[in-house]
């Protein structure tokens, strides 16, 4: 029977794909491609969403007519050891733009508008902010003769500004420190489960490894096991351990996250919430923004 399964399940792969090579621009991705048709046509789907993407960068002419998943890249593939990979590319108008700013952040999944937010700009007549603000001058300050400070876990009020305010100053130290990363977490998960197969393992050393890494927004995506203790626990014990700054913003205060991630699907597990939490205490100072929303 598991091998009748087998026998189907290669005919449909095969299937699929010479449906696909019938479009051109599929069969130039694929043709870039130095593997047997056996191991390429596993990643039809995959190779659909780099040609489709590749069309759409046929006929752009800027930044703002990008109509790829991430604005400025491409999905592409890449062989290493013999197997097919997968990542996310620059276009010409990305590479110009990376060039034209001073921010040499690494941005995932985040908007566009936040690899601009410098210090300068920041709002300085909301009183409730100046703790903050101070607190990221002093970071900023005292960075390069202490590269091994804690980071800041900024939470409260929805569109407060909590995340304007890091990426500005991370902006700014990104002019001298060339290895920050900013991701928006709930949209982490997602693409990780989607890179499974592919670059996973580079990915998630990556985010261990570099020296300043933003998780925004955590507290809003759906918690699991794996997402809570495979992938937000592994991260923040090597960081720990390797004493590298790791910034938050949540719309939740510690307790209340605590309480967020111990409940999944499979029950209540107050024991490894505590153990994801006393990591980012560790990792990070505590403040708390309230302030009028500023997205309205």
């Amino acid at each position: 029977m598991k091998e009748s399964f087998g026998k189907f399940d290669q005919k449909t792969l095969e299937t699929n794909f010479k449906e696909a090579m019938k479009d051109k621009d599929f069969a130039y991705v694929t043709s870039l491609i130095d593997l047997d048709d056996k191991e390429v046509m596993k990643h039809t789907s995959k190779i659909e969403r780099s040609s489709e993407e590749l069309k759409n960068c046929q006929n752009c002419r800027n930044l703002h007519m990008c109509k790829n998943k991430i604005t400025g890249f491409v999905y592409f593939p890449h062989v290493k050891q013999d197997r097919l990979h997968f990542e996310y590319v620059a276009c010409k108008y990305q590479k110009k733009h990376l060039q034209e700013t001073s921010s040499t952040c690494n941005y995932y999944e985040m908007p566009d508008a936040l690899s601009k937010a410098r210090m300068k700009d920041i709002d300085l007549t909301d009183s409730k902010r100046v703790a903050i603000i101070k607190w990221l001058k002093a970071f900023y300050d005292t960075y390069k003769t202490d590269p091994h400070q804690k980071g800041l876990y900024l939470h409260g009020s929805f569109g407060s500004g909590k995340t304007y305010l890091i990426c500005a100053m991370l902006n700014e130290l990104a002019k001298t420190e060339r290895d920050i990363t900013i991701v928006y977490y709930p949209e982490l998960l997602r693409s990780l489960k989607e890179a499974f197969e592919t670059d996973f393992a580079t990915r998630i050393n990556k985010l261990k490894k570099v020296n300043i890494l933003f998780l925004d927004d955590i507290g809003a995506e759906a918690v699991t096991p794996w997402a809570r203790d495979e992938i937000l626990g592994t991260i923040l014990q090597y960081r720990m351990d390797a004493h590298l700054p790791t910034f938050f913003s949540s719309n939740l205060n510690i307790e209340e996250l605590e309480i967020h991630l111990s409940n999944t699907k499979n029950g209540v597990d107050k024991v490894k919430a505590r153990r994801i939490i006393e990591r980012i205490k560790n990792l990070s100072t505590d403040i708390e923004l309230l302030s009028k929303n500023r997205r309205n």
